[in-house]
C-alpha cells in the first residue's frame, strides 16, 4: 500500500527566485511539526475486517492508477480506519478491600465515615454506616469520590447471602409510579407528594447486617465514636500530607 501512496502523492513545484530556481516540496512532503514522544512505534491492534478493507482499497487504487486517472481522484478514496473501541472493565483500587473504613467526598452523606462491604461492577461500592451510628443506610457510592483509610473493621459474622442480595443491580431499582389519568393528575397538582418509605425487606436487611457489624465495632475501643464523627478540612489543613 505504501508503494501506491508514493505513486499517487503529488510532486513539488519548481519556482524561480531571481536568477535561481528552487524546487518547493508539496505540503504532504514537508517535515512534520510534531513527532511522537516514543522512539519505537507500537503496532496497533487491527482486526481482520480492517486488513481486508485495506487490501480492497489497495486493489481499487492500483486499478485506477492503471486506468491513467489523476492522483487527486485516487486520493479521494476513503482509506478505512481501524476502530479500537473496547469495553474496559473497571478494577477497584488496591486499598478498596471489604472492611475498610471510607470517607465519602460527595453526595448526601459527604464527610461521613462508612464501612465498605463489597466492590461492585463499573466502579461502584456497597457501603453501610452502620445506620445506628451515623445514619448512613445500606447504599451504593462511586469509588472515585471516596478516601480509603488504613482503619479496617472485621466483617466476620455478617450473612454473606444478604451482601450478595444487596450487591445485585435490581436491589436498588426504583419502583415506577402508576400513571394517573389526566383528570386525577390535574387535581393532584396542588397536593404534597407522599414521602417514600423504605421497604420492610430493605429495613430487615439493614438490621441483620448492622447487628453483626456493631458487635465487631464495639470490640475495638473508640471505633464507634470514630465512625460517628464527620470529616472536614479547616484553614491550614494539608490533605496531601495527611496519613489516612
Amino acid at each position: 500500500m505504501s508503494a501506491v501512496l508514493e505513486a499517487t502523492r503529488p510532486a513539488g513545484q519548481t519556482k524561480t527566485f531571481g536568477k535561481s530556481t528552487r524546487e518547493v516540496p508539496h505540503h504532504s512532503q514537508k517535515a512534520r511539526k510534531y513527532y511522537p514522544a516514543e522512539d519505537e512505534a507500537v503496532a496497533r491492534k487491527v482486526c481482520a475486517r480492517h486488513i481486508q478493507e485495506e487490501e480492497n482499497w489497495e486493489e481499487m487504487a492500483t486499478a485506477q492508477l492503471q486506468s491513467s486517472q489523476s492522483s487527486a481522484e485516487i486520493l479521494r478514496l476513503e482509506l478505512p480506519q481501524a476502530v479500537r473501541k473496547s469495553i474496559r472493565t473497571s478494577a477497584p483500587r488496591p486499598s478498596l478491600t471489604p472492611g475498610t473504613i471510607l470517607i465519602l467526598l460527595a453526595g448526601r452523606f459527604r464527610g461521613k465515615r462508612v464501612v465498605l462491604l463489597n466492590t461492585l461492577d463499573q466502579g461502584v461500592l456497597l457501603v453501610t454506616g452502620p445506620f445506628k451510628i451515623n445514619g448512613v443506610p445500606l447504599r451504593r457510592v462511586n469509588a472515585r469520590y471516596v478516601i480509603a483509610t488504613s482503619q479496617k473493621v472485621d466483617l466476620s459474622g455478617i450473612d454473606k447471602k444478604k451482601i450478595e442480595e444487596a450487591s445485585d443491580v435490581k436491589y436498588f431499582a426504583v419502583a415506577k409510579d402508576e400513571k394517573k389519568n389526566s383528570e386525577e393528575a390535574f387535581f393532584a397538582q396542588g397536593e404534597k407528594p407522599e414521602k417514600k418509605k423504605p421497604s420492610t425487606s430493605r429495613a430487615a436487611d439493614q438490621k441483620s447486617i448492622d447487628k453483626a457489624l456493631l458487635s465487631n465495632i464495639k470490640k475495638e475501643p473508640m471505633l464507634a465514636s470514630y465512625l460517628a464523627s464527620t470529616f472536614s478540612l479547616r484553614k491550614g489543613d494539608r490533605p496531601h500530607e495527611m496519613a489516612w
